[in-house]
């Protein structure tokens, strides 16, 4: 098994559809909020990434953009522009069944991508209603 993350990295994994205890169909990028260890294992809160519907962000969301935020896009390890969405977070076991090394492991046989850049901050901490 991998060693735990931690909050700000940027994961691969099988963020769930319905029902919430199965992983969904497609990987995709995930923000790590937080990180709980429990007596069952390791629990990920993990934020939503996604590559579609980057023109229009709503409330709880901001995007990584490779022209806007290079650097940042480059330290998350991501390969599409992407935005999370802070209001859908959902706390998934830290195992195989969610996760999985992402397709150029550049961190190992891990499933982290990258972590969020410092410059990212503003961004997440307005995403969240919360301010600097």
């Amino acid at each position: 098994m991998w060693p735990p993350p931690e909050p700000g990295d940027v994961v691969w994994g099988r963020f769930p559809e319905r029902p919430r205890d199965k992983p969904g169909p497609k990987p995709r990028p995930g923000l790590v909020m937080t990180v709980t260890e429990r007596q069952d294992g390791i629990v990920v809160g993990i934020a939503y990434g996604t590559s579609q519907g980057l023109a229009r962000l709503s409330s709880g969301e901001f995007a990584i953009r490779r022209e806007a935020n290079g650097a940042a896009y480059k330290l998350a390890g991501l390969s599409h522009d992407t935005k999370f969405d802070l209001r859908r977070v959902i706390d998934l076991p830290w195992d195989e069944a969610f996760f999985s090394v992402p397709p150029d492991a550049r961190h190992g046989q891990a499933p982290k991508l990258g972590t969020l850049h410092p410059s990212m901050m503003k961004a997440v901490l307005a995403a969240a209603g919360r301010e600097c």
